[in-house]
């Protein structure tokens, strides 16, 4: 189809929720979305592309046909969309790493049941605790509930092997109980099993309690030796709770959830909590920024993560509200079968959970994108957002500085690589100017620095490949003529500030602007960029005004020129430690004449 039957197409659907399925020409899926009214949300990827992320405009060209399937809610929607994603992975939506593999506990059912690592949930009878976050976490998990309860980790198998052989040297060792020593000590095995159940499924207080009922139980009836097994296993299950490693995140009372955007890589976390207490974290890395909102992201990443998991904690703290946060909760109770509650605190302890879960999102994030990748993605994106054939490598920045008709200045930044280059930083007194004038202004200093870089002054030898104008749209205008005379095809755009003069967007000479703010990472950039060649341009300007106030004076004593005048500063600094010199004093630093007449100046009463 073409991009009108397409367009056309999207304005025949009707206002009713339901599920779009975009696809190539190969009739690949490469997009699932749902919305509360089709013809709405799907004209919306064929009208004003120019407002569209880099990532929609790359979808919209590979689109070929689109389906869509209404349905009788947007809770209904929701549910269809998550099945079509887990069905068809297209690469446009947001999804977690495929294939990760989170590995589950298997807790086999038989007479003398053991735990194993399964990659699965299978129907065979056995129970499944899960999923985690690694197989290496997990089996950590499964040594330290062997360790704590004594729980056999050899191969022999129950009750076949009961009574063959001797206890191994676990037991000697008393990293064992020794079930194999007889069919008396089944209860005993039971119980252990039962506690580790109890814990995997996060009831570490229930645990506890009941070991030191029976451990004060045994002591009361004088069974010391019991008491005192009792009171090793009691320590050992405090130490794993107070380290933290057996508590099961899918079954956690509370899970919350961070997001960071970073510029190379973007992470989404799940903390886990129980009885208030970390329990497991889960983190996954997303190569390609994200550019959709914020919400959107991270209902798109809720989804991937929970929708389909067989067990669900009883409450979701979100760092934002999302957009379908009350269908999205329905359909975690549906699938949990009781209620799971989708919550954005706005203060007090669970605000600072959410935090916590942000700041470990960003961390694994830049722990893992080195400086330079940061730098080079941040670049690309940069370019992307411009339109740009490669990314800008070399950035100039230019803005004027005045008062009045006098002292009219510009100034030169250079960023090479994302980061400022001073050496080639550069400042321009502005000639002949009848007045304030910013484009006439901009004019001359841009003709001037282009000129000394086609005349082959090593000085402005560099080509950059961006210009950023301090400015609006008739500034890039300004730009784009005088290259364009000089016969030199560089981007130019202007850096547009909002009420707070903070840069909001970069505008084209031909008035489009180009919003930032979407991307934090280009926006503080470019914010730096602005900020630094108004200060560059501020401080030169200062500094001329400076130098003719200290001047000012002197310039107006007889025999007093500019040679005698440099000489009396650098001699004494300031103008008030010239005007308390002595005739001595002054003879030290100028000929005696002009000592003469300067002391005379300043002491003509």
């Amino acid at each position: 189809m073409t991009f009108e039957e397409l367009k056309e197409k999207a304005h025949s659907l009707p206002l009713k929720p339901g599920v779009y399925i975009m696809q190539d020409a190969k009739n690949t899926v490469i997009y699932v979305g749902k919305a509360k009214a089709l013809k709405n949300r799907v004209s919306q990827y064929f009208a004003n592309l120019a407002s569209h992320t880099e990532k929609t405009r790359a979808m919209v060209s590979q689109i070929d046909h689109f389906d869509v399937i209404v349905a009788g809610s947007e809770f209904e929607a929701l549910v269809l969309e998550c099945s079509l994603i887990k069905r068809h992975q297209p690469r446009y939506n947001i999804l977690l790493k495929d294939d990760k593999g989170y590995p589950y506990i298997r807790l086999s059912n038989e007479a003398y049941p053991r735990f194993s690592l399964a990659s699965r949930v299978a129907e065979d009878g056995a129970r499944y605790f899960g999923p985690y976050a690694s197989r290496h976490n997990t089996q950590a998990i499964l040594d330290a509930l062997r360790s704590a309860l004594r729980l056999p980790s050899c191969r022999k198998k129950f009750p076949r092997d009961i009574g063959r052989e001797r206890p191994c040297l676990n037991f000697h060792m008393g990293k064992c109980d020794g079930y194999c020593r007889g069919e008396e000590w089944k209860q005993q095995h039971d119980q252990a099993i039962a506690q580790a159940v109890s814990l995997l499924e996060g009831r570490f207080r229930e645990v506890q309690d009941g070991l030191e009922r029976e451990m004060a139980q045994a002591a009361e009836q004088l069974r010391f030796e019991q008491a005192a097994q009792l009171r090793d296993r009691l320590r050992a299950i405090q130490l794993l709770g107070e380290r933290q490693k057996v508590l099961s995140g899918s079954l956690a009372d509370t899970d919350v959830a961070g997001f960071f955007r970073g510029t190379a890589k973007s992470c989404f976390v799940v903390l886990h909590y129980t009885g208030g207490e970390l329990a497991a974290k889960d983190f996954d890395l997303l190569e390609t920024p994200m550019e959709e909102d914020e919400a959107w992201a991270l209902s798109a990443l809720i989804r991937e993560y929970y929708v389909g998991r067989p067990q669900l904690p009883r409450q979701i703290l979100l760092p934002c509200e999302l957009p379908d946060q009350v269908p999205l909760s329905r359909l975690l109770s549906q699938q949990a079968g009781r209620k799971v509650e989708l919550l954005t605190p706005q203060r007090g302890a669970k605000m600072d959970l959410i935090g916590l879960a942000n700041q470990n999102a960003r961390e694994e994030a830049v722990r893992a994108t080195t400086r330079e990748e940061r730098q080079n993605k941040l670049l690309e994106v940069l370019g992307r957002m411009l339109g740009l054939e490669r990314p800008p490598r070399r950035m100039e920045s230019y803005d004027i500085s005045n008062q009045g008709a006098s002292d009219i200045v510009a100034s030169m930044v250079v960023y090479v690589d994302g980061r400022p280059l001073k050496r080639d930083y550069r400042r321009f007194k502005l000639k002949d100017m009848a007045g304030p004038d910013d484009y006439a202004s901009m004019e001359q200093v841009l003709t001037r620095r282009f000129r000394r870089y086609l005349d082959g002054d090593e000085k402005f030898a560099p080509r950059p490949d961006l210009l950023l104008i301090d400015g609006g749209r008739e500034h890039v205008r300004v730009a784009r003529r005088v290259l364009e005379q000089m016969g030199l095809d560089i981007p130019a755009f202007g850096m547009v500030k909002d009420g707070r003069h903070r840069t909001r967007a970069l505008v084209h000479p031909d008035g489009r602007e180009i919003g930032i703010q979407s991307v934090p990472a280009v926006f503080a950039l470019v914010g730096q960029i602005q900020e630094e060649t108004h200060r560059f341009a501020i401080e030169y300007h200062r500094q001329l005004q400076t130098g003719r106030i200290k001047t000012s004076v002197l310039d107006k004593i007889p025999g007093v020129g500019q040679t005698r005048r440099q000489q009396l500063l650098k001699h004494f600094k300031t103008l008030k430690a010239i005007r308390a010199a002595s005739l001595e004093e002054l003879q030290q630093a100028v000929p005696r004449n002009t000592a003469q007449a300067v002391f005379a100046y300043f002491h003509r009463e």
